[in-house]
């Protein structure tokens, strides 16, 4: 008899749900691609019917269903910090109360109304969750399994060991020492939003210079032998106060935080280099603490803070570990698939599918929802778009290169859609590598977002090698590796200067839209087997032009998510200065396209993240 687990990750950011029958991920998306509400918090109701449609059920057939976190042990964590808090606890309360009484102690009546069906309903802990959605799907049968994020109910650092179907937790760090809300902390200080502008941090570091690491050492956080870590809350606000930051906080690094949309000066640039080196420092530790206390020989990463790629890579080349995989939807939304695989194999003891040879479990985390050309030509002949249809998906690959190496931007939504923060593929704006333009452009013409910000490389599997120091794959975009050294032009990094769109223009490579001012790329490799329409453009772009890499990014604009169906996709595609798009088999030209009409429809209210 076939098993049926749903999952749910809901009330903080980036709710989600996962559908898994019979131990195998069959669907999973996040709720902001249908509600159109970045890092939408709210229970997944869109999600939850797209998972169900997608396996074909109806909500009674479901065995279970599984929240990915104890809300009672995290409502004993907020209560505690709010008695903590003495004079600041009322602050905290105000902010946190109303979720924390209102939604959570009755998740499982929301989820039993929302599913119009009295199918039982179980909790697993957060940092649970975590560790199974990355176990479960890796390509290992035995491996330590290191989480690292803000805060789960208490853990903020766990380590698990992972054995067939068995996961067992070894040890763990309590909050408020958490590695991931001291990342957030310096977030906030340099002006980005916390839970989604760490990845900005990220991208500003090597603009920096690390000259606060001993700053950071010496008042903020204890690195020990052993790999464990203690924050010195006396410069942090997180427990009593609504700020991550306090006075003291400021007078150390020279003032107050910089306010959002200001200019990105020198001090949050080595402010973000510094903060990056501590963070890669505090995940080594914790990485060979791992692989001490397991005796595993891989890993497997999980939590917000294993979306931090550029120490992934870093990790990767220590060699604490023979492999590491990573979880793409390694956040909050991951937890919703954790908590299904985890009741899947542990509850209804679903034996693990067989992982083909070389491949995880996770299908390159393509679980999301697909449009058929019937549909895509319906809503395109309804508002009498014009377009072409090209049956042939060889041909199809080629106009599209064609287009790339005439240097055009193309937007794509192709087959499934990702599940995780990455595009990789599927609902991807792509260009060519080769234009030092093509940053800057992409950067301000089309994701309307700052000019520093860099962007990732898809290259052919087979080619990877070829432009990077990269002996891993890397289908997820969650590995930082080198561009080759003989693909790289002189640049020296001008420390002083905080013109960053002046040191962006500059070009270090061959490749120089996808080079970052440190000669790094955040990689994601591309075989025939998981998307075999993306390999196909890609090596067409080689025939052309010699070169097996494209430029990926997110087909999205800033304060948006990512796009779901084709009327996202028209929609982004028209308010952009992207040259052309494919939706499924079709294609347009945006010079073909009518003009935008000036009405409410098309009008959106964006969250700047």
């Amino acid at each position: 008899m076939t098993s049926h687990v749903l999952g749910v990750s809901a009330f903080y950011h980036d709710s989600a749900a996962a559908l898994v029958s019979d131990g195998r991920i069959i669907a999973a998306a996040q709720e902001e691609r249908f509600s159109r509400k970045k890092h939408d918090p709210r229970l997944p109701t869109s999600a939850i019917n797209y998972c169900l449609e997608e396996a074909f059920i109806e909500a009674d057939e479901l065995d279970a269903v599984v929240f990915y976190d104890n809300s009672l042990l995290t409502l004993d964590r907020a209560l505690r910090s709010i008695v903590a808090g003495a004079d600041g606890g009322s602050d905290i309360w105000v902010k946190s109360g109303p979720a924390l009484l209102g939604v959570k102690p009755f998740i499982s009546e929301m989820l039993r109304d929302a599913l119009k069906a009295d199918v039982p309903v179980l909790f697993a802990k957060h940092h649970t969750s975590h560790a199974a959605s990355a176990f479960y799907p890796s390509p290992f049968d035995e491996a330590a399994v290191l989480t690292i994020d803000g805060v789960g109910e208490w853990a903020t650092t766990s380590i698990h060991r992972g054995s067939g179907n068995n996961l067992e937790a070894v040890e763990e760090i309590r909050y408020p020492h958490s590695l991931g809300l001291l990342y957030s902390a310096f977030t906030y200080f340099t002006g980005f939003k916390v839970n989604s502008g760490e990845y900005k941090l990220m991208g500003l570091a090597p603009y920096g210079n690390p000259k606060y690491v001993d700053l950071i050492l010496d008042h903020l956080i204890q690195l020990d032998d052993d790999g464990s870590f203690r924050l010195n809350m006396d410069y942090l606000g997180f427990v009593d106060s609504n700020r991550m930051t306090n006075d003291r906080f400021n007078d150390l690094f020279g003032g107050p935080p910089r306010t959002p949309e200001a200019r990105i000066g020198r001090r949050e640039m080595d402010l973000a280099a510094s903060i990056q080196q501590v963070t890669e420092m505090a995940m080594l530790g914790l990485v060979r603490r791992a692989r001490e206390s397991t005796g595993c020989v891989n890993l497997c990463l999980s939590g917000g803070v294993a979306l931090n790629c550029v120490s992934n890579g870093k990790l990767l080349r220590a060699g604490v570990f023979d492999d590491i995989w990573i979880q793409p939807a390694a956040g909050d939304a991951g937890g919703a698939l954790g908590a299904a695989l985890l009741a899947a194999h542990q509850k209804f003891g679903c034996a693990r599918p067989e992982a083909p040879k070389g491949r995880d479990r996770q299908s390159g985390s393509y679980l999301g929802p697909r449009y058929a050309t019937g549909e895509v030509t319906a809503f395109l002949d309804r508002h009498s778009y014009p377009y072409k249809h090209v049956a042939d998906l060889d041909a199809l690959a080629s106009q599209a290169a064609e287009l790339l190496a005439g240097g055009k931007i193309v937007g794509l939504m192709h087959g499934r859609m990702e599940f995780g923060p990455r595009a990789l593929g599927g609902r991807t704006i792509i260009g060519d590598p080769r234009n030092v333009e093509t940053q800057t452009v992409m950067n301000l013409k089309i994701k309307y977002r700052e000019s520093f910000r860099p962007f990732a490389p898809s290259v052919l599997k087979e080619r990877v090698s070829d432009f990077f120091d990269l002996d891993s794959d890397s289908p997820y975009m969650l590995l930082v590796a080198p561009v080759k050294k003989e693909r790289c032009l002189p640049f020296e990094l001008d420390m002083e200067s905080d013109d960053l769109l002046e040191m962006v223009r500059v070009p270090r490579s061959d490749i120089p839209a996808i080079t970052h001012v440190d000669y790094s790329a955040r990689v994601q490799s591309v075989d025939q087997y998981d998307h075999p329409f993306y390999f196909k453009i890609i090596t067409q772009f080689e025939k052309r032009t010699g070169i097996a890499v494209v430029v990926n990014t997110s087909f999205n604009v800033r304060g948006e998510p990512i796009v779901c169906t084709p009327e996202d996709s028209y929609r982004c595609f028209m308010r952009t200065e992207m040259d052309a798009l494919i939706l499924e088999d079709c294609i347009l030209l945006k010079e073909e396209q009518p003009e935008v009409p000036e009405d409410d429809s098309w009008k959106v209210e964006y969250e700047l993240d």
